[in-house]
């Protein structure tokens, strides 16, 4: 018995891994611009940390990259200026359908001290399947709304297109 009870066990393992690895991020710019990101690709990323807390009241620390350097992937660089910045604004979709809304100037820290980051890992580990693999992670929030879970899309917009 214990032995099907392994098996089992190491085949969900194998398929959770296959799934994460097969995962990949879209993102979609200005002017055309568009990448897709796999884990591996923000693993190489530049990382660091921020801290907030969880609905259970305690403070936990993850790790990613912050949004606006994977957002300059995908950025117009012709536009001159942070004040280009002012209408534009990133909308994050979510595996469950839940999407939230960022303007650039909270992602730019010329503008604001708030951190906002792309979290790959929580306390030094993957983070768990019905988290992950990727969480918006937004420090300097009353409320964690926008700290969104299993993030699968980013699409970067602008108010004068409207």
């Amino acid at each position: 018995m214990k032995k099907y009870f392994y098996l089992f066990a190491l085949s969900f393992l194998s398929l959770t891994l296959y799934a994460q690895n097969d995962f990949k991020l879209k993102i979609s710019g200005e002017a055309g611009r568009s990448v897709t990101l796999t884990l591996k690709d923000i693993a190489q990323m530049p990382h660091t940390t921020a801290t907030i807390a969880g609905k259970d009241g305690k403070q936990h620390t993850y790790s990613g990259v912050p949004v606006s350097f994977i957002l300059d992937k995908v950025r117009d660089t012709s536009a001159k200026g942070s004040h280009g910045n002012l209408s534009k604004y990133l909308l994050v979709k979510c595996a469950d359908g839940y999407k939230v809304l960022f303007s650039f100037a909270e992602l730019d820290n010329s503008f604001t001290n708030k951190m906002v980051i792309l979290a790959d890992s929580m306390e030094g580990n993957p983070l768990p399947e019905a988290r992950g693999p990727l969480r918006m992670v937004v420090t300097d929030e009353k409320k964690p709304a926008r700290s969104c879970f299993q993030v699968t899309e980013m699409i970067v917009g602008d108010g004068k297109d409207e």
